[in-house]
């Protein structure tokens, strides 16, 4: 009886260190899985996403050239280039492009230096998670029924803070005077930042036409973009940083020429 109760202990405490190895086995795949979602997948994703935004920059540069005059074929007058959507804006204004109407469909290309030296993604019309803020070759997305860049109202974006690219995990660090770019195939928009709202998940004042006041635009030209906020799950606020509108121009602006020049 002694020797089969010793055997007995003896299998359990086979089984027991089995067990354990499996467990800790376990643990440590469970460990490397999150540690490759939460960092090491999003930093991959991210830099796919920076690269598809450069080539769709040289494709917006390229475009915009060719449809620039030749010098011999400039007039005295300057006018504006036609883009490739009809600009809602009366010659001699801000052009300003139709809202696409499908989702999905690239408006252009952000740029926001304070979130990194090589920090661009694709911008694409509408938030749809799948398709716009969950997609390797996006990332931000223009919230349907918005201004469009450089129009009157409410300019409004939105990305992920964490995961699919990190898009906005460093909006929060953006500092007064801070610029964002929005190029286009009809020129390059320039936004400058101004301040920050902390916000429930589910507001959407922050999308009126003048933030958290107004439906109905003013003459102002003004820019939100919105991301969870901190950075866990579930997210307990969102962050909207607000910006406004400054300047257009055809030429690249001088801040992003290191960058630029990389691409060739």
């Amino acid at each position: 009886m002694s020797n089969r109760a010793s055997d007995v202990r003896s299998g359990w405490v086979k089984a027991v260190g089995v067990l354990g190895e499996l467990l800790i086995t376990a643990a440590v795949f469970i460990g490397l899985f999150v540690l490759w979602d939460a960092y090491f997948n999003p930093w991959v994703v991210g830099l796919r996403q920076e690269q598809t935004a450069a080539e769709q920059s040289r494709q917006l540069t390229q475009q915009l050239r060719a449809q620039q005059p030749t010098p011999a074929s400039q007039s005295p007058t300057p006018t504006t280039s036609a883009p490739t959507h009809a600009p809602s804006a009366p010659a001699g204004t801000v052009p300003v492009l139709a809202e696409p109407a499908r989702v999905a469909d690239t408006i252009g290309v952000i740029y926001i230096p304070r979130l990194g030296g090589d920090w661009r993604r694709i911008l694409r019309q509408s938030v749809d998670t799948e398709r716009v803020l969950n997609s390797v070759t996006a990332g931000v997305g223009h919230y349907t029924g918005t201004a469009m860049p450089g129009g009157v109202g409410n300019f409004a974006v939105a990305a992920h803070d964490i995961g699919y690219g990190n898009s906005f995990l460093n909006l929060s660090k953006l500092r007064l005077g801070d610029r964002i770019y929005i190029q286009t195939s009809v020129g390059w928009y320039t936004y400058t930042f101004r301040n920050f709202q902390f916000v429930q998940p589910d507001a959407v004042t922050v999308l009126d036409a003048i933030p958290a006041v107004s439906r109905i635009a003013g003459a102002d030209r003004l820019m939100t973009l919105t991301t969870c906020y901190p950075a866990v799950f579930p997210p307990l606020e969102r962050v909207a940083a607000y910006a406004t509108f400054v300047g257009f121009d055809t030429a690249p602006p001088a801040e992003l020429a290191p960058l630029l020049a990389k691409d060739g």
